[in-house]
């Protein structure tokens, strides 16, 4: 598939998806929001592809959606007529990766400024790198906007008196790349120059585990999160069950009775 406002390759089982607007700060148009779902569809259903990895061009990851390009009622930009589709009737997710309903798992490596919108592939991505000049903020309430998904994601995954501080302060205070890895936003600190081959490096290591059982371990622990401890418990030993009836399941315990390394099937 060929594109405007991204880029998309696969290398092996590993497909980069790169955002490509610099000039605008990869800031979120229509249209690349609409590139970005025929990018994810693509790698969900392309067999070879077993991981996602996303990153951007520029000095900037992601920076939200573009302001040049919101309507003055505020609607929720789309390239579709409003509230022509059930996508629209939800929490609008914008650049947001389908992690709901996606089984593959999605490596992301922020390159530089990410706010915003750009805070969503932070928050739902599955593992998060950043570089040494990576910075986080979120300016809704500085541009007279209610931020809304955005901090409700991050009040998940960062203490609460955090997520209040970031959404409240708006444009005026930017988390360091430091702050973030040690509040566990982000995973790992990397070299600027280094950040693409690292996520790489990461990917080809998930890869190198058995894709189906990495798909089922991470759904039951993501579907798990919004279930009571036990009813996340059984939904994950479900998952456990139809993975052992898969040929790489068998597999795995072969190749290391024969000390050699798995030829996975995804099968």
């Amino acid at each position: 598939m060929t594109f405007e406002t991204i880029e998309y390759a696969v290398d092996g089982h590993t497909a980069t998806l790169t955002l490509n607007r610099p000039e605008a700060l990869n800031a979120l148009s229509p249209h690349m929001i609409t590139e970005l779902r025929a990018a994810y569809d693509e790698a969900e259903n392309d067999d070879k592809v077993w991981t996602l990895v996303v990153t951007a061009n520029g000095r900037a990851f992601c920076t939200g959606a573009d302001v040049k390009e919101i309507p003055g009622d505020g609607k929720v930009i789309n390239e579709r007529p409003y509230l022509s589709t059930y996508e629209q009737w939800e929490a609008p997710q914008e650049g947001t990766p389908p992690f709901r309903s996606m089984t593959k798992p999605i490596i992301v490596a922020v390159n530089g400024i990410c706010c915003g919108a750009g805070m969503d592939w932070v928050t739902t991505g599955d593992i998060v790198i950043a570089s040494e000049k990576a910075t986080f903020f979120d300016p809704h309430v500085s541009i007279g906007l209610v931020a809304g998904r955005e901090v409700v994601r991050a009040a998940r995954v960062l203490p609460r008196t955090v997520a209040l501080r970031m959404a409240l302060m708006g444009k005026h205070e930017r988390m360091t790349v430091q702050r973030a890895y040690d509040l566990g936003m982000i995973t790992e600190i990397i070299e600027h120059d280094l950040l693409l081959e690292r996520a790489h490096e990461i990917a080809d290591i998930v890869n190198s585990n058995a894709p189906l059982a990495v798909r089922g371990t991470r759904l039951a622990i993501l579907k798990g999160l919004d279930m009571p401890l036990h009813e996340a418990e059984m939904l994950a030993e479900s998952f456990r069950e139809r993975v052992t009836r898969t040929e790489d399941a068998l597999e795995g315990p072969r190749a290391f009775v024969e000390k050699r390394a798995p030829m996975w099937q995804c099968r």
